[in-house]
């Protein structure tokens, strides 16, 4: 009984000092250079540009609200 005792605490000794050091240890390293992209500015918006996309943009919300004001005050 005691040879069975002893068999079974040695092998939950070896378990249990096994999964203690299972992770080992964890070096950091945070030695890396940001990294910076610099946009060109005027290929940024694509052929139109930044300022006439939204110069068309604006015209077309202008025609549609325009064209919505004169359908509502003909009913």
């Amino acid at each position: 009984m005691k040879k069975i005792a002893s068999v079974i605490a040695a092998s939950a000794l070896l378990a249990s000092s096994s999964l203690a050091f299972a992770g080992g240890p964890i070096a950091v390293v945070d030695d890396q250079q940001p990294i910076v992209v610099v946009a060109n500015p005027s290929s940024s918006a694509g052929s139109l540009g930044g300022s006439t996309g939204a110069a068309i943009a604006a015209a077309i919300v202008v025609v549609a609200a325009a064209a919505a004001l004169s359908n509502s005050g003909s009913h």
